[in-house]
């Protein structure tokens, strides 16, 4: 069989048609998305979606790949090693589709590059540290402020829990009630605000793995595959506005462990009587862990 190296939008995209249209794939051609993090679940939003046939990206990175991240970052490997991961997944990228534009901010997202890394953004998908909470304060607000749509999807055992912001609902700050409190009440906020049902929790089997302290914790490349298909599911809905968009208060796990799929209302977000007990539990849980002896 012979290949032309030529490429070709429609005919590298034809296989999306029929669950898009062919005017669908064109404007998905013209959208810009932006992510910050291109770690677990940030290097794998950006290959869906480029595969997707999205056209513009603004992808933002500081770190470099190491060889702990092979179990679940798609652009570990052993050639990649040392080498700053914005730069590795924007050539995976290309080599998927070689017209896209992108463009990559090499310090990641700090509060003076914020504005120019969303500029002309259609939509933000997080891809962010799970500690990252400053970064991913400050870029909910921007997104917020400029009137950007942005989904976050959390990579939790063999799960993907999704919370998606949209612009004059509930915001990210409203949800998960940060304020400044303590970086490990901040990640106790998170984990129970992404995932109230907590479909994950049962099958942890060493809870030892699990130091905020140290802002280590466990995960699976599955999880992170999970996340990128709920995400980009997510981003054509929002794109091209089609189908149902369930917002905030409204949360989305599924876990393929369990063979559950949970959806989750949290009016007032973790000031809900329900949240604010799960919290008070979980804050006895992680004590408990921190005093066995390791």
């Amino acid at each position: 069989m012979e290949f032309k190296n030529k490429f070709d939008y429609a005919d590298a995209f034809s296989r999306n048609i029929g669950w898009v249209t062919k005017e669908e794939q064109e404007i998905l051609r013209k959208k810009r998305v932006a992510i910050a993090g291109m770690g677990g679940v940030g290097g794998i939003h950006l290959l869906t979606l480029a595969r997707l046939g999205i056209g513009s990206f603004q992808i933002a990175d500081f770190d470099e790949f190491e060889i702990h991240n092979f179990n679940r970052q798609v652009g570990a490997t052993m050639p990649s090693l040392g080498r700053p991961k914005a730069e590795v997944l924007a050539e995976m990228a290309k080599d998927i589709n070689p017209e896209l534009d992108i463009k990559i901010f090499p310090e990641g997202v700090k509060p003076e590059n914020l504005s120019e890394f969303l500029k002309d953004a259609d939509l933000y998908i997080d891809g962010l540290d799970f500690f990252a909470f400053s970064a991913r304060e400050k870029t909910f607000a921007a997104c917020e402020k400029k009137g950007v749509p942005a989904v976050t999807a959390g990579p939790l055992g063999m799960s993907a829990a999704m919370l998606t912001f949209l612009p004059g609902k509930m915001t990210f700050e409203e949800y998960f009630c940060w304020g400044d409190l303590p970086e490990e009440e901040k990640a106790l906020r998170f984990l129970l605000g992404l995932a109230p049902a907590g479909l994950h929790f049962n099958y942890l089997v060493d809870p030892s793995s699990v130091n905020f302290k140290e802002r280590k914790g466990p995960s699976t490349g599955m999880a992170c595959q999970i996340c990128a298909g709920m995400a980009a599911t997510q981003a054509l809905k929002i794109l091209l506005k089609r189908g149902p968009v369930l917002a905030a208060p409204y949360s989305l796990q599924f876990d393929a462990y369990r063979n559950k799929l949970s959806r989750c209302w949290r009016p007032w977000g973790n000031n809900h009587p329900l949240q604010r007990l799960a919290l008070m539990i979980a804050r006895k849980r992680l004590e408990k862990i921190k005093s066995t002896p390791r």
